[in-house]
């Protein structure tokens, strides 16, 4: 018997002690943020529970429906987020949240604001539910000056103002990937404990990857830059091995796998799309600060992905994000072909 690994697991790194351990670095804190996680990390374990039932408990039906009993049903993304809503409220330290599921931002009642803005997409990839694909949960956290005056436009800030992002995948396993701006850690659900314990420490992503994913569904419509680059990735001409095309559908799985193994997720702007298809607040902003927070890049085809100023809460943009070395080379072609248009 191992008793050396037996020891070591009973001395769990769980999520609360992480974010408590990340408070006493500052000794001025007064530990909103850590309170505000610990609501966050609520909400994704009551959606993990609700997401593993969700056939059995008929709840990937359509908002609306009425079950035998005569009650309504809530699709999921419908559930998660309001549980998000009722979990970020509640917690006494918000003041302002924006949600994909809210066409308008909600502003917290002046009696439970806080010094916070949370943006999320409470369930990313729902369409994927029924057959059983990853979702997740994806979220970033923001500062705001005045609490009690907060407007709109203070909710419009850079992504690289940012102070919290994080995701909750749920799949095979239910895993949580944070950064608080100091580098990024990723926590599993242990069911027994019902805690996420901390099981991907300083996640760093490789410099180059053999991976890249994107829909090459839309092949047709893409700009230059991007069908050069599939182009080289499908056939390089230094001699390389081709990269591995791996496309989930799911936001979250496919920044996850980035994220671990390496390589480039794109997204995009296209003739369909012309400004791209994800949102810059609560996908493109979260996703790109976790990247840049592991080493890698995010660049949205103009500029770096986080110096992009938001003028609207549902704003879309296209993304390129990953391995660093695999982003320089999209940037380069970007470039390219801006020299060539202004020339």
């Amino acid at each position: 018997m191992d008793h050396a690994a037996d020891a070591h697991r009973t001395d769990l790194m769980t999520i609360t002690r992480h974010v408590l351990n990340e408070q006493s670095k500052y000794p001025e804190s007064r530990g909103d943020l850590t309170i505000l996680l610990s609501h966050i990390v609520l909400g994704c374990k009551f959606v993990a529970s609700a997401v593993n039932k969700a056939g059995l408990a008929k709840l990937t039906g359509l908002a609306g429906e009425t079950n035998v009993q005569g009650e309504e049903q809530k699709k999921l993304d419908v559930l998660s987020n309001e549980v998000f809503v009722n979990a970020l409220v509640s917690s006494g330290r918000t003041c302002v949240l924006v949600s994909e599921e809210d066409e308008e931002a909600t502003f917290v009642a002046p009696a439970l604001r806080g010094k916070y803005c949370v943006c999320f997409d409470p369930l990313d990839g729902s369409s994927n539910i029924d057959c059983g694909v990853s979702i997740g949960t994806i979220f970033g956290i923001y500062m705001i000056k005045n609490q009690d005056t907060v407007t709109l436009e203070e909710v419009l800030q850079p992504g690289k103002d940012m102070i919290a992002a994080g995701y909750c995948m749920y799949g095979s396993s239910c895993t949580l990937v944070l950064s608080t701006g100091n580098g990024v850690n990723g926590f599993t659900l242990d069911p027994s404990l019902g805690e996420f314990i901390m099981t991907h420490p300083d996640i760093k992503i490789p410099p180059k990857g053999k991976i890249y994913s994107v829909n090459e569904g839309n092949a047709k419509n893409w700009d230059t830059p991007t069908a050069k680059y599939v182009e080289k990735c499908k056939f390089p001409t230094d001699g390389s091995s081709p990269k591995s095309l791996r496309y989930i559908g799911s936001m979250v799985a496919d920044v996850h796998r980035t994220l671990l193994y390496g390589g480039i997720f794109l997204y995009p702007a296209d003739k369909k799309s012309p400004n791209g298809k994800l949102r810059v607040m609560y996908e493109v902003f979260p996703m790109s600060f976790l990247m840049e927070q592991a080493g890698g890049q995010s660049f949205t085809g103009k500029e770096r992905a986080l110096d992009l100023i938001p003028t609207k809460i549902h704003e879309r943009s296209p993304i390129f994000l990953g391995s660093s070395d695999d982003v320089e080379e999209i940037k380069a072609l970007y470039a390219e072909q801006a020299k060539a248009t202004s020339a």
